[in-house]
Protein backbone atom coordinates (compact mmCIF):
# COMPACT_ATOMS: atom_id res chain seq x y z
CA UNK A 1 0.00 0.00 0.00
CA UNK A 2 1.10 3.54 -0.72
CA UNK A 3 0.30 6.90 0.89
CA UNK A 4 -3.30 8.01 0.49
CA UNK A 5 -4.51 11.40 1.64
CA UNK A 6 -7.51 11.57 3.96
CA UNK A 7 -10.67 13.10 2.58
CA UNK A 8 -11.70 16.70 3.26
CA UNK A 9 -14.46 16.85 5.88
CA UNK A 10 -17.15 19.30 4.79
CA UNK A 11 -18.97 21.93 6.83
CA UNK A 12 -22.43 20.74 7.81
CA UNK A 13 -23.92 23.55 5.66
CA UNK A 14 -22.13 22.39 2.50
CA UNK A 15 -24.23 21.27 -0.46
CA UNK A 16 -21.69 18.46 -0.93
CA UNK A 17 -23.16 16.58 2.03
CA UNK A 18 -26.83 17.23 1.37
CA UNK A 19 -28.64 14.11 2.62
CA UNK A 20 -25.90 13.03 5.06
CA UNK A 21 -28.27 13.22 8.03
CA UNK A 22 -30.80 10.84 6.49
CA UNK A 23 -30.13 7.49 8.11
CA UNK A 24 -27.94 6.12 10.87
CA UNK A 25 -25.33 8.71 11.85
CA UNK A 26 -22.30 8.33 14.09
CA UNK A 27 -21.31 11.53 15.88
CA UNK A 28 -17.72 11.58 17.12
CA UNK A 29 -15.60 14.24 18.86
CA UNK A 30 -13.46 16.47 16.65
CA UNK A 31 -10.04 16.85 18.27
CA UNK A 32 -7.47 19.44 17.32
CA UNK A 33 -4.12 17.82 16.59
CA UNK A 34 -2.43 16.94 13.32
CA UNK A 35 -3.98 14.56 10.79
CA UNK A 36 -1.90 11.37 10.47
CA UNK A 37 -2.08 7.84 9.07
CA UNK A 38 -0.45 4.43 9.44
CA UNK A 39 -0.32 1.53 6.94
CA UNK A 40 1.79 -1.44 5.93
CA UNK A 41 4.05 -0.78 2.96
CA UNK A 42 5.00 -3.24 0.24
CA UNK A 43 8.31 -3.66 2.08
CA UNK A 44 6.43 -5.17 5.02
CA UNK A 45 7.28 -2.21 7.25
CA UNK A 46 5.00 0.27 8.99
CA UNK A 47 4.65 3.54 7.09
CA UNK A 48 3.40 6.79 8.59
CA UNK A 49 1.87 9.78 6.89
CA UNK A 50 0.97 13.37 7.68
CA UNK A 51 -2.02 14.98 6.00
CA UNK A 52 -0.08 15.59 2.78
CA UNK A 53 2.86 13.20 2.56
CA UNK A 54 4.46 9.87 3.35
CA UNK A 55 6.91 10.30 6.22
CA UNK A 56 9.81 8.43 4.71
CA UNK A 57 13.22 7.97 6.31
CA UNK A 58 14.54 11.25 7.65
CA UNK A 59 11.11 12.93 7.74
CA UNK A 60 8.63 13.24 10.58
CA UNK A 61 5.65 15.27 11.71
CA UNK A 62 5.93 16.53 15.29
CA UNK A 63 7.56 13.25 16.31
CA UNK A 64 4.69 11.05 15.09
CA UNK A 65 6.73 8.56 13.08
CA UNK A 66 9.30 8.18 15.85
CA UNK A 67 6.51 7.56 18.38
CA UNK A 68 4.81 4.92 16.20
CA UNK A 69 8.08 3.06 15.72
CA UNK A 70 8.36 2.74 19.50
CA UNK A 71 4.94 1.10 19.75
CA UNK A 72 5.03 -2.39 18.17
CA UNK A 73 1.27 -2.87 18.63
CA UNK A 74 0.69 -0.91 15.40
CA UNK A 75 2.83 -3.29 13.38
CA UNK A 76 1.12 -6.23 15.06
CA UNK A 77 -2.26 -4.85 14.04
CA UNK A 78 -1.19 -4.27 10.43
CA UNK A 79 0.36 -7.69 10.08
CA UNK A 80 -2.98 -9.11 11.24
CA UNK A 81 -4.85 -6.74 8.88
CA UNK A 82 -2.42 -5.91 6.03
CA UNK A 83 -5.09 -4.27 3.84
CA UNK A 84 -6.14 -1.78 6.55
CA UNK A 85 -5.11 1.86 6.82
CA UNK A 86 -5.48 3.74 10.11
CA UNK A 87 -6.42 7.42 9.96
CA UNK A 88 -6.33 9.46 13.13
CA UNK A 89 -5.22 12.54 15.01
CA UNK A 90 -1.76 12.82 16.54
CA UNK A 91 -2.55 15.07 19.49
CA UNK A 92 0.18 17.65 19.84
CA UNK A 93 -0.38 21.34 20.76
CA UNK A 94 -2.19 23.05 17.91
CA UNK A 95 -4.94 25.66 18.17
CA UNK A 96 -6.74 24.27 21.22
CA UNK A 97 -4.51 23.84 24.28
CA UNK A 98 -7.08 22.85 26.93
CA UNK A 99 -6.73 19.06 26.73
CA UNK A 100 -5.90 17.07 29.86
CA UNK A 101 -2.19 16.47 30.32
CA UNK A 102 -2.45 12.71 29.72
CA UNK A 103 -4.08 13.22 26.31
CA UNK A 104 -1.03 14.72 24.61
CA UNK A 105 1.28 12.82 22.27
CA UNK A 106 -1.21 10.01 21.68
CA UNK A 107 -2.68 8.78 18.40
CA UNK A 108 -6.47 8.56 18.25
CA UNK A 109 -7.86 6.56 15.32
CA UNK A 110 -11.01 8.07 13.80
CA UNK A 111 -11.32 6.00 10.60
CA UNK A 112 -10.13 2.68 9.20
CA UNK A 113 -10.15 1.89 5.49
CA UNK A 114 -9.60 -1.40 3.69
CA UNK A 115 -8.03 -1.97 0.29
CA UNK A 116 -10.67 -3.79 -1.78
CA UNK A 117 -8.17 -5.11 -4.33
CA UNK A 118 -10.02 -3.20 -7.07
CA UNK A 119 -8.96 -0.08 -8.98
CA UNK A 120 -10.84 2.96 -10.20
CA UNK A 121 -10.90 4.36 -13.75
CA UNK A 122 -7.57 6.10 -13.10
CA UNK A 123 -5.91 2.89 -11.99
CA UNK A 124 -5.86 3.94 -8.34
CA UNK A 125 -6.59 1.34 -5.63
CA UNK A 126 -10.11 1.54 -4.21
CA UNK A 127 -10.38 1.64 -0.43
CA UNK A 128 -13.62 1.51 1.53
CA UNK A 129 -14.38 2.83 5.00
CA UNK A 130 -15.03 0.16 7.60
CA UNK A 131 -18.09 0.85 9.76
CA UNK A 132 -17.33 1.60 13.40
CA UNK A 133 -18.68 -1.80 14.53
CA UNK A 134 -16.24 -3.56 12.19
CA UNK A 135 -13.06 -1.98 13.48
CA UNK A 136 -13.28 -0.79 17.10
CA UNK A 137 -12.89 -4.26 18.62
CA UNK A 138 -9.93 -4.98 16.37
CA UNK A 139 -8.21 -1.84 17.64
CA UNK A 140 -8.98 -2.72 21.24
CA UNK A 141 -7.40 -6.14 20.74
CA UNK A 142 -4.12 -4.35 19.98
CA UNK A 143 -4.48 -1.59 22.61
CA UNK A 144 -4.90 1.16 20.01
CA UNK A 145 -6.80 4.28 21.05
CA UNK A 146 -9.76 5.43 18.96
CA UNK A 147 -12.58 7.97 19.01
CA UNK A 148 -15.81 6.50 20.34
CA UNK A 149 -19.11 7.98 19.14
CA UNK A 150 -20.71 10.53 21.41
CA UNK A 151 -23.99 9.18 20.02
CA UNK A 152 -25.45 7.05 17.23
CA UNK A 153 -28.68 8.64 15.96
CA UNK A 154 -31.18 7.90 13.21
CA UNK A 155 -31.94 11.03 11.16
CA UNK A 156 -30.39 13.56 13.58
CA UNK A 157 -31.53 17.17 13.47
CA UNK A 158 -29.23 20.19 13.48
CA UNK A 159 -30.49 21.06 16.95
CA UNK A 160 -29.60 17.59 18.25
CA UNK A 161 -26.13 17.94 16.76
CA UNK A 162 -25.63 21.37 18.32
CA UNK A 163 -26.62 19.97 21.71
CA UNK A 164 -24.11 17.13 21.36
CA UNK A 165 -21.41 19.55 20.25
CA UNK A 166 -21.88 21.71 23.34
CA UNK A 167 -21.63 18.63 25.57
CA UNK A 168 -18.45 17.31 23.97
CA UNK A 169 -15.90 17.27 26.78
CA UNK A 170 -13.82 14.36 25.44
CA UNK A 171 -10.21 14.71 26.67
CA UNK A 172 -10.91 18.29 27.81
CA UNK A 173 -9.95 19.79 31.15
CA UNK A 174 -12.76 20.40 33.62
CA UNK A 175 -15.05 23.21 32.50
CA UNK A 176 -13.81 23.15 28.89
CA UNK A 177 -15.68 22.04 25.77
CA UNK A 178 -14.11 20.50 22.66
CA UNK A 179 -13.62 21.96 19.20
CA UNK A 180 -16.65 20.34 17.63
CA UNK A 181 -18.04 17.11 16.20
CA UNK A 182 -17.79 14.98 13.05
CA UNK A 183 -20.86 13.31 11.56
CA UNK A 184 -20.53 10.04 9.61
CA UNK A 185 -23.10 8.01 7.73
CA UNK A 186 -21.54 4.84 6.33
CA UNK A 187 -24.42 4.34 3.88
CA UNK A 188 -24.19 7.86 2.46
CA UNK A 189 -22.89 8.74 -0.99
CA UNK A 190 -23.41 12.35 -2.07
CA UNK A 191 -24.95 13.51 -5.34
CA UNK A 192 -21.49 13.58 -6.92
CA UNK A 193 -20.86 9.91 -6.10
CA UNK A 194 -18.44 10.55 -3.23
CA UNK A 195 -18.37 9.32 0.35
CA UNK A 196 -17.87 12.35 2.57
CA UNK A 197 -18.34 13.26 6.24
CA UNK A 198 -19.63 16.47 7.80
CA UNK A 199 -18.32 18.60 10.65
CA UNK A 200 -19.77 21.13 13.05
CA UNK A 201 -17.44 23.51 14.88
CA UNK A 202 -18.37 25.50 17.97
CA UNK A 203 -19.15 29.15 17.36
CA UNK A 204 -16.44 30.18 19.84
CA UNK A 205 -13.91 28.48 17.59
CA UNK A 206 -14.95 30.24 14.40
CA UNK A 207 -15.67 33.75 15.69
CA UNK A 208 -14.23 36.05 18.28
CA UNK A 209 -16.26 36.14 21.45
CA UNK A 210 -18.41 39.26 21.51
CA UNK A 211 -18.99 41.42 18.50
CA UNK A 212 -19.51 40.57 14.87
CA UNK A 213 -16.88 38.96 12.65
CA UNK A 214 -14.77 41.47 10.74
CA UNK A 215 -15.43 41.76 7.03
CA UNK A 216 -13.65 43.25 4.06
CA UNK A 217 -15.77 46.04 2.65
CA UNK A 218 -16.32 46.59 -1.06
CA UNK A 219 -13.12 47.90 -2.60
CA UNK A 220 -13.19 50.10 -5.67
CA UNK A 221 -12.40 48.09 -8.80
CA UNK A 222 -12.81 44.75 -6.99
CA UNK A 223 -15.66 42.35 -7.71
CA UNK A 224 -18.50 41.55 -5.35
CA UNK A 225 -17.97 37.82 -5.85
CA UNK A 226 -14.31 37.91 -4.77
CA UNK A 227 -15.21 40.05 -1.75
CA UNK A 228 -18.03 37.74 -0.73
CA UNK A 229 -15.86 34.62 -1.10
CA UNK A 230 -13.19 36.02 1.19
CA UNK A 231 -15.71 37.16 3.80
CA UNK A 232 -17.38 33.75 3.76
CA UNK A 233 -14.42 31.37 3.76
CA UNK A 234 -11.46 33.21 5.32
CA UNK A 235 -12.19 32.80 9.02
CA UNK A 236 -10.13 33.36 12.11
CA UNK A 237 -10.36 29.63 12.80
CA UNK A 238 -8.79 28.82 9.42
CA UNK A 239 -5.97 31.32 9.95
CA UNK A 240 -5.27 30.05 13.46
CA UNK A 241 -5.17 26.45 12.26
CA UNK A 242 -2.72 27.18 9.45
CA UNK A 243 -0.58 29.33 11.76
CA UNK A 244 -0.50 26.50 14.31
CA UNK A 245 0.67 24.07 11.60
CA UNK A 246 3.55 26.41 10.73
CA UNK A 247 4.46 26.78 14.42
CA UNK A 248 4.48 23.00 14.75
CA UNK A 249 6.69 22.60 11.70
CA UNK A 250 9.10 25.41 12.62
CA UNK A 251 9.18 24.86 16.36
CA UNK A 252 7.67 28.25 17.13
CA UNK A 253 6.37 31.43 15.52
CA UNK A 254 8.40 34.34 14.13
CA UNK A 255 7.28 37.29 12.05
CA UNK A 256 9.38 36.05 9.13
CA UNK A 257 6.75 33.30 8.63
CA UNK A 258 3.97 35.78 7.81
CA UNK A 259 4.54 35.39 4.08
CA UNK A 260 4.24 31.62 4.39
CA UNK A 261 1.02 32.04 6.38
CA UNK A 262 -0.51 34.30 3.72
CA UNK A 263 0.34 31.84 0.98
CA UNK A 264 -0.82 28.82 2.96
CA UNK A 265 -4.24 30.29 3.81
CA UNK A 266 -4.81 31.28 0.17
CA UNK A 267 -3.75 27.81 -0.98
CA UNK A 268 -6.15 26.26 1.54
CA UNK A 269 -9.00 28.44 0.19
CA UNK A 270 -8.39 27.25 -3.36
CA UNK A 271 -7.68 23.61 -2.57
CA UNK A 272 -10.40 22.92 0.00
CA UNK A 273 -13.22 25.33 -0.79
CA UNK A 274 -13.26 25.88 -4.56
CA UNK A 275 -15.89 23.22 -5.24
CA UNK A 276 -18.15 24.77 -2.59
CA UNK A 277 -17.52 28.19 -4.14
CA UNK A 278 -18.41 26.94 -7.62
CA UNK A 279 -21.71 25.57 -6.34
CA UNK A 280 -22.58 28.48 -4.04
CA UNK A 281 -21.89 31.17 -6.65
CA UNK A 282 -23.13 29.11 -9.61
CA UNK A 283 -19.96 28.76 -11.72
CA UNK A 284 -18.70 32.32 -11.19
CA UNK A 285 -16.02 34.15 -13.12
CA UNK A 286 -13.30 34.81 -10.55
CA UNK A 287 -10.39 37.23 -10.72
CA UNK A 288 -7.85 35.21 -8.77
CA UNK A 289 -5.42 38.09 -8.46
CA UNK A 290 -8.11 40.10 -6.72
CA UNK A 291 -9.05 37.09 -4.62
CA UNK A 292 -5.49 36.72 -3.36
CA UNK A 293 -5.18 40.43 -2.55
CA UNK A 294 -8.47 40.37 -0.63
CA UNK A 295 -7.42 37.20 1.20
CA UNK A 296 -4.30 39.00 2.42
CA UNK A 297 -6.38 41.99 3.53
CA UNK A 298 -8.84 39.76 5.40
CA UNK A 299 -5.99 38.02 7.23
CA UNK A 300 -4.61 41.41 8.25
CA UNK A 301 -8.06 42.49 9.45
CA UNK A 302 -8.56 39.39 11.56
CA UNK A 303 -5.01 39.06 12.90
CA UNK A 304 -3.86 42.64 13.35
CA UNK A 305 -1.48 41.62 16.14
CA UNK A 306 0.67 39.63 13.71
CA UNK A 307 1.39 42.68 11.59
CA UNK A 308 2.30 45.16 14.34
Amino acid sequence: MEFKRYQHVERIQSSSIEGLLKGKCYITPKIDGTNSSIWLGEDGEVHCGSRKRDLTNGEDNAGFREWVNKHPNFKEYLIAHPTHRLYGEWLVPHTIKQYVDSAWRQFYVFDVTKDTGEKDSNGEPIEKYLPYEDYFWRLEAHNILYLKPLAIIENPTIEELKELMEKNTFLMKEGEVGEGIVIKNYNFVNKYGRIVWGKMVRAEFTKKKGGKPKVIKDKEGYGETETSIVNTYITEALIDKEKAKIELEKGGWESKYIGQLLGTVYHCLIEEEMWNIVKKYKNPTINFKQLQVLTTEKIKELKEDLFC
